[in-house]
C-alpha cells in the first residue's frame, strides 16, 4: 500500500471512528413534519429584498442552477475527491423542491447540515458556514426562495464511492469539523482597538454567507478546509485558486479599493479579470449593495500576512528555446496582440488588465493560464473586457505552450514554466472528462 493510500485510508477509518461515536446524538436526525402545501409568497417586500441580497452574497443560485436550467432547481453537478454530488432543488415545488418545508427545517439544513427528512447532507453544501448565519437572514432567504417560481425536478443520484455514499459517515465529519453557531467574538489582529463596522460586517459576510474560504482553503484529506490555513489558496474546477491572504504580496500589491471594484465588476486593471469559478461570483456580487462588497473588501485585505522578512530572490527568466521563442511571438501576434499588446484599442478601452503585471502569467503555476487560452472567457453579455475567445480548438497543445512561454518570458519576465506542452495536454485531457 503507497503512502497515500495509508494516508486515505487512515482519513476514512478517522471519520469512521469519529461517525460512531456521534451517531447516537446526530446521524439519525428526527423528520420534521411536511407543510401540506407550499406557504403563500410572503408581502413584505422588504423582507424578500434581504432573502435577495443574501443570495446574491451567498451565490446561492450558481449551485442551485444547471447551465441553462431554471433558477434554482438543482441538478449541477459537484465534483469532489470522493466523487460526484449533485446540487438539490430548492424552488417551493412541493414534491421535489422544499415548498413542504417549514422555516425551521429550513434554518436546520443551513445550520447543521440536516435535511427536511432527517437525513445528513454532504458537506459540499457549505453549512460550515451558513452555520454562522443570523436569525434574520435565514427567515429572509427563506422567503425570498419561497417566493421563487416552483420547479418539478427531482433530486438526480449522487456518484459516490461506498462507503461514502453511507450519509450516516457524514456524522463524523460533522463531529470533526462543524463548528455550530453564531461566529465568535472578533479579536483585533494587531490592536486592542475595537475593529470597525466595516469591518464586522465584512468578517460576517466572508465566514458566513460569503463562505469563501470554502474555495479560497486548502482542503485536507477529508474534504474539509485544512486547519490554520483559512484564504491560503485552493484547487476548484480545475483552476487554482488564488490564496486571499496574500493579495498585498502581488507584483503591484493589491489596495483595498481594487479588490471592491474587482469584486464588483470581476476586473482589475492592474491584476485580473474574473474568470473560471470565479466570473459568475462577481456577477452576483454586482448585484449586492456597494457597501457589502466595500466591507467584504476591508475585511479581506486585513488577512494579509506579513511580507517575508528580506524577499526570495527570483532566479533569472530562463534562457527559453529560440525556436519556441519565435514561434510563440508569431502566434501572439496574429491571435493576442489585438487585444493584450501594450498599444492595442481592446486593452486601452476595454480596461483589459496588463499582462506585465496580471496574475495568472505571474503565477507559479502555469494551470490557470493554461485554462484561460483553452477555454477563454465566455461572453456575458457586460462588458467585453470580461471575453476571451476560447483557443482549444484552434490551437494545438505546442502552439498554447508556445505562447505562453513566449508572453511569460516576454511581459511577466519571470522564470519559465516547466514542462508546459505536457501540462497544455493533461489539462486539455481533465477537461474533457
Amino acid at each position: 500500500m503507497t503512502t497515500k493510500q495509508h494516508k486515505a485510508a487512515w482519513a476514512l477509518g478517522t471519520v469512521i471512528i469519529a461517525g460512531i461515536a456521534a451517531a447516537a446524538g446526530y446521524a439519525w436526525q428526527p423528520a420534521i413534519d411536511p407543510l401540506p402545501q407550499a406557504p403563500a409568497a410572503d408581502t413584505n417586500q422588504t423582507l424578500i429584498t434581504q432573502g435577495a441580497r443574501v443570495a446574491e452574497l451567498g451565490d446561492c443560485m450558481q449551485c442551485h442552477t444547471t447551465q441553462n436550467g431554471k433558477p434554482y432547481a438543482g441538478g449541477l453537478p459537484l465534483a469532489t475527491p470522493f466523487g460526484t454530488i449533485y446540487s438539490t432543488n430548492i424552488t417551493p415545488d412541493v414534491e421535489t423542491g422544499i415548498g413542504s418545508w417549514t422555516q425551521e427545517a429550513f434554518a436546520r439544513a443551513l445550520r447543521k447540515g440536516v435535511s427536511r427528512d432527517g437525513h445528513l447532507l454532504y458537506p459540499a453544501f457549505p453549512y460550515p458556514h451558513f452555520t454562522h448565519m443570523t436569525d434574520d437572514d435565514v427567515a429572509a432567504l427563506y422567503a425570498y426562495l419561497m417566493a421563487r417560481t416552483p420547479v418539478h425536478a427531482p433530486a438526480k443520484t449522487n456518484e459516490l464511492t461506498f462507503p461514502l455514499s453511507f450519509r450516516p459517515l457524514v456524522a463524523g465529519w460533522n463531529f470533526l469539523f462543524l463548528d455550530e453557531g453564531p461566529l465568535p467574538p472578533a479579536t483585533p489582529p494587531q490592536s486592542a482597538q475595537p475593529q470597525s463596522d466595516a469591518w464586522l460586517r465584512g468578517r460576517y459576510l466572508v465566514e458566513g454567507a460569503g463562505h469563501c474560504a470554502s474555495c479560497h482553503s486548502p482542503m485536507n484529506a477529508l474534504g474539509a478546509e485544512k486547519s490554520g490555513q483559512a484564504f491560503a489558496g485552493g484547487l476548484i474546477d480545475g483552476w487554482d485558486v488564488p490564496p486571499l491572504n496574500t493579495l498585498a504580496h502581488a507584483r503591484k500589491p493589491w489596495t483595498e479599493a481594487q479588490l471592491a471594484d474587482y469584486l464588483r465588476t470581476g476586473i482589475a486593471s492592474e491584476h485580473s479579470a474574473a474568470a473560471g469559478p470565479m466570473q459568475p461570483v462577481t456577477h452576483h456580487l454586482a448585484r449586492a449593495p456597494e457597501s457589502d462588497i466595500q466591507a467584504i473588501a476591508t475585511y479581506l485585505m486585513s488577512l494579509q500576512t506579513p511580507a517575508p522578512a528580506q524577499p526570495v530572490a527570483e532566479a533569472a527568466p530562463s534562457t527559453a528555446d529560440t525556436q519556441v521563442l519565435t514561434a510563440g511571438a508569431a502566434i501572439f501576434n496574429a491571435s493576442c496582440a489585438g487585444c493584450h499588446s501594450a498599444a492595442a484599442p481592446m486593452r486601452t478601452l476595454g480596461n483589459r488588465p496588463a499582462l506585465e503585471l496580471g496574475s495568472t502569467l505571474n503565477a507559479d503555476s502555469s494551470r490557470n493560464a493554461i485554462q484561460m487560452v483553452l477555454n477563454g472567457n465566455p461572453w456575458n453579455g457586460s462588458s467585453t473586457a470580461h471575453y476571451m475567445p476560447p483557443f482549444a480548438g484552434v490551437l494545438n497543445d505546442q502552439q498554447i505552450a508556445d505562447v505562453l512561454a513566449y508572453a511569460r518570458a516576454t511581459y511577466a519576465q519571470r522564470p519559465a514554466w516547466s514542462d508546459l506542452p505536457a501540462r497544455v495536454a493533461a489539462i486539455r485531457k481533465e477537461n474533457s472528462q
